[in-house]
């Protein structure tokens, strides 16, 4: 399972599958987060937020966390 990006497109913010490829666009990116997150929860995929720098600022996991922290 590829995991959901969240990151700047030209006229917005555009959700898309780990690897790039089509997506889709939304003019806000708290819109594309709750797209991405309701996705991401289905898929049971981390969700990743890019800023408009490109840079991740957030991850949510919604399954399969391949770390195992304790705590």
């Amino acid at each position: 399972m590829l995991n959901i990006h969240v990151v700047p497109a030209n006229n917005g913010w555009t959700v898309e599958h780990e690897g790039g490829g089509d997506g889709t666009t939304f003019p806000s990116q708290e819109e594309a987060v709750r797209v991405g997150t309701a996705q991401a929860k289905r898929e049971q995929v981390e969700l990743v937020v890019h800023g408009r720098d490109g840079e991740i600022r957030e991850r949510n996991s919604f399954g399969h966390d391949p770390r195992d922290i304790k705590g």
